[in-house]
């Protein structure tokens, strides 16, 4: 017999702490190699803008200097300053364009770096197992992929934007110093950058736990946030508006203590920073006017060593701001990155082959499942669901029901036995086939904010109108969407709340109808209704799945009395089988769970 190992659980996932900045940008870089050619040619203007400007201040001091030239040769200032000026414009220019031409040429690979690692989180989150989504806070992750997906575009304007350019300038300008003057400008110079730079690491290291704080605050209270307007009417229901105004506040106060000591620290490190530069320029302005002093310095030498300095200082004075940009955009990236870091838990294997399906028998092999180790929810779970019959699962609520349907469409791997669909094991199946083979009428229909045609289409994306039509009609919705004024392109609302749970559950057979499905799963779909609107819909229900292998979870067995196998579940495993009539013969649990409901609808039609 083939076997199968359990994927890890997603538990076991990096958590976002330990993602190092070294791999979060070497995550990011695979994303940027696609477009090497781009990047090669933007890094070449990078370099083209360096030289031109750092020419500027060398023709600067070639223009002054020609204008001491002695009397003697004064057709001199008629030839030697026109042709320094014309360079002079065409460096200036030269330097715009070069800059302009890199902007043009990277702007499609950061967007597109932006977009792929978007979809790519999208997709994965779509990939990951339900025990994930059951466990994920629905306001806090979104915030991460928001962070996340705009620190990206920051991360690579910043780098080789700002970072990559001031190093280039730097370098360029230490290098014209050490082979054109004293070797104390180049050391005043080293100097001063490597104390600013050591200085802004650690001072921008210390204050990086500032920012992750104010992350964690701002996902928390977000969380809380979207999780009360999602429950906007269980708030009112309970008048708590104020308690879940006090818990927002909560973690809007966590929020601002860190963001007031992020901002606090932020000016002691703009203060040392322009200390460090101002000693600089100094001592550097200082050997400088003791060199033309001296006479071994021209006043061009003054001007150039000046602008120098200039223009070192400026990028000088970003780079601790880009270089705290940097870190909270790792900081940002790293719970994105950590997204892609989950297990997806399921995957399909290797050698993974569509479902073919050929009357769509549905069988249950002595399945044991437990969603946590430490409680087991099926034991030796076995039936069969012939091609084109119904079958029943019914029980008390904890039983095992759902879960069935849960294994059925692979939301979790089975701990021993197996699940088939005519014979092909489900683990050695595409999970897209599997589940573009089954359908599910749930008993919470939840719905997309958006139109009702919207929402039936969704069990057939690119369906025309009127298949859509007459799904509708064949569920009977049409006519009620017909009377709307906006008809199907009526909005439900978020969940669907603009909607009646009869007419939600209509909208969801009409989808399934659509997506026309070889398997059918009613999960309680109609428990959360009003008995005449159960009875309308349990009439339909019956209608579609009459030529379908289907499997009915009911709570209100006279829904499956005439089910051609009814399987009673306690406790996780089967403890009866059979129809309605032997099982009521058989006078076990079934006959107890039927004589008890019995009871209470007789008492009901009495109190009517």
């Amino acid at each position: 017999m083939r076997r199968y190992s359990e994927s890890p659980p997603a538990a076991a996932s990096k958590s976002a702490s330990s993602r190092s900045d070294f791999s979060t940008l070497r995550t990011l870089l695979p994303y940027l190699w696609v477009y090497k050619w781009r990047v090669a040619l933007a890094l070449g203007c990078l370099v083209g803008a360096k030289l031109a400007n750092v020419g500027v201040p060398v023709v600067m001091k070639k223009l002054i200097d020609s204008l001491t030239i002695s009397p003697s040769h004064p057709q001199a200032l008629l030839v030697l300053p026109l042709g320094a000026l014309v360079v002079y414009g065409i460096l200036r220019v030269s330097t715009t364009v070069f800059t302009e031409l890199r902007e043009f040429l990277f702007a499609r690979v950061t967007q597109r770096a932006v977009r792929t690692i978007a979809l790519q989180v999208f997709r994965h989150l779509h990939a990951l197992s339900l025990r994930f989504h059951l466990n994920r806070q629905t306001g806090g992750m979104t915030r991460d992929i928001e962070r996340g997906t705009r620190a990206v575009g920051s991360l690579i304007s910043y780098t080789l934007f700002n970072i990559l350019p001031t190093l280039v300038e730097i370098t360029l300008v230490l290098g014209y110093l050490v082979t054109h003057y004293d070797i104390w400008f180049s050391v005043i110079t080293f100097v001063a950058l490597v104390s600013y730079i050591t200085f802004t690491i650690l001072v921008t290291n210390w204050r990086t736990h500032f920012r992750r704080t104010m992350n964690e605050m701002d996902s928390k209270a977000n969380t809380k946030a979207i999780d009360s307007l999602i429950n906007y009417e269980t708030v009112k229901y309970f008048g708590n508006e104020e308690y879940e105004a006090r818990r927002y506040d909560e973690g809007l106060q966590s929020y601002e203590s860190a963001a007031v000591k992020s901002q606090t620290s932020l000016s002691l490190l703009n203060t040392g920073q322009s200390m460090i530069i101002a000693v600089a320029v100094t001592l550097i302005l200082w050997r400088a006017t003791v060199g033309v002093i001296d006479g071994k310095m021209t006043l061009g030498d003054l001007v150039l060593v000046n602008s120098f300095m200039i223009q070192l200082y400026i990028p000088l004075n970003f780079l601790g701001v880009i270089y705290r940009e940097i870190k909270q955009s790792l900081a940002d990236m790293e719970k994105l990155f950590s997204l892609l870091d989950q297990n997806r838990e399921i995957a399909d294997a290797p050698d993974a082959k569509p479902l073919l399906t050929h009357g769509a028998e549905v069988r249950f092999k002595h399945v044991d499942f437990s969603y946590d180790p430490n409680r087991q929810i099926l034991f030796d779970v076995d039936f069969t669901i012939a091609p084109g019959t119904t079958t029943a699962v019914v029980g008390h609520s904890g039983s095992g029901k759902s879960t069935l349907s849960r294994l059925l469409f692979r939301f979790y791997e089975v701990n021993a036995g197996g699940i088939t669909i005519d014979g092909q094991d489900l683990r050695a199946l595409t999970q897209d086939s599997v589940r573009h083979a089954i359908g599910i009428v749930p008993q919470d229909t939840v719905l997309f904010n958006d139109t009702i045609e919207y929402n039936i289409a969704y069990g057939k994306p690119g369906a025309t109108h009127d298949e859509i039509v007459a799904v509708a009609r064949a569920a009977s919705i049409h006519d009620f969407i017909d009377s709307l004024p906006d008809g199907y392109k009526t909005m439900v609302g978020e969940r669907g709340l603009k909607l009646s749970g009869g007419e939600k559950q209509r909208v969801a057979i009409a989808r399934t109808l659509l997506k026309n499905p070889a398997v059918l799963i009613f999960d309680e779909a109609t428990s959360a209704l009003d008995s005449k609107a159960e009875q309308a819909i349990q009439a339909q229900l019956k209608e579609i799945s009459r030529t379908r292998t289907t499997m009915v979870i009911a709570h209100r067995l006279s829904t499956v009395a005439d089910a051609q196998q009814i399987i009673v579940l306690d406790h996780g495993r089967i403890v009866e089988r059979g129809t309605h009539q032997s099982l009521l013969a058989a006078n076990g649990l079934y006959t107890q769970m039927w004589e008890r409901q019995q009871a209470k609808a007789d008492e009901e039609e009495v109190l009517n």
